[in-house]
């Protein structure tokens, strides 16, 4: 079977890995040691494999590796940030963890998108940019909580 080597520009900083056709974005940043992109159910519908690719959120147990030669790829490693990862522990928006990297991504995404545009967020909101992600844990409302806080601090011009 034919492999590629391709270029990804993960968390800000270049990573090579050698992929097969079929090899999906998941199985190769895993394979090149990037833990906290989790292996949920492989078929898009658990969200906790999610990352960002070239500003787009994205499943990425659905991405061809191959199509990603030369993007930008954020994990949840990349996307957390303090104020983010205090608030949810604030909340106790974090239990088994497991899908917690992909939560994560998806919100830092949300709250990224919300302050570009110049629009406040709401729980609704919150709901929806989330909606891709499957807890079984928290019951989501620290996540919103903690989501939310963030989202009116950095409004207001403070930190978390």
């Amino acid at each position: 079977m034919a492999e590629q080597r391709i270029s990804l520009q993960v968390d800000g900083e270049w990573t090579s890995v050698t992929v097969r056709a079929q090899t999906s974005l998941l199985r190769a940043l895993r394979d090149a040691g990037r833990c906290e992109v989790k292996n949920g159910c492989e078929e898009g519908e658990c969200g906790a494999c999610t990352v960002v690719v070239d500003g787009a959120l994205a499943c990425s147990c659905l991405v061809p590796a191959g199509a990603c030669d030369g993007a930008v790829v954020a994990t949840a490693a990349g996307a957390a940030s303090d104020d983010l990862v205090e608030a949810f522990a604030r909340h106790g928006a974090v239990q088994c963890g497991f899908c917690t990297p992909g939560i994560v991504v998806s919100a830092a995404h949300l709250l990224g998108s919300a302050a570009t545009e110049g629009r406040a967020l709401a729980e609704a909101d919150v709901l929806e940019g989330l909606a891709g992600n499957l807890c079984r844990c928290t019951g989501y409302r620290g996540i919103v909580a903690a989501v939310l806080e963030v989202a009116h601090v950095r409004a207001a011009g403070g930190a978390a």
